[in-house]
């Protein structure tokens, strides 16, 4: 990675970090904090985001400057694979099993299906 790319995916982290906390607060004032919305939000909306962006990548809309910004950086810090799992063991663990495993089949098939059909699209 050139010295560029690495400014760049600081950059896109040092605003999807933020981000990630604002839209998660946001929610949360909302909606309250019985279940995940903030997390599942910015993890969802993130899996769209890299879809687009590495779907444009690959038919080399984007530099891979843009890819380093955006989804490396932004991305890589907007979403969170950490919250997420102690987010589902605190569900659990509070007897919440419902809720946990609604949260987790949403999280990876929906944040997939974005990703995918964002990529798809994005690509095409």
């Amino acid at each position: 990675m050139s010295p560029a790319a690495a400014l760049l995916v600081a950059v896109g982290a040092a605003v999807g970090a933020p981000a990630r906390y604002l839209v998660d607060d946001l929610l949360a004032a909302r909606v309250g904090r019985g279940f995940p919305w903030g997390t599942l939000a910015v993890n969802l909306l993130g899996s769209l985001v890299l879809g687009v962006v590495l779907g444009l990548a690959a038919r080399d809309a984007v530099s891979e400057h843009a890819v380093a910004l955006v989804g490396t950086g932004f991305c890589g810090a907007f979403t969170t694979a950490s919250t997420f799992a102690w987010e589902v063991v605190a569900l659990a663990e509070t007897g919440r099993w419902r809720r946990a495993t609604a949260y987790v089949v949403v999280s990876l098939v929906v944040g997939a299906g974005l990703a995918a059909a964002a990529y798809g699209l994005a690509s095409a």
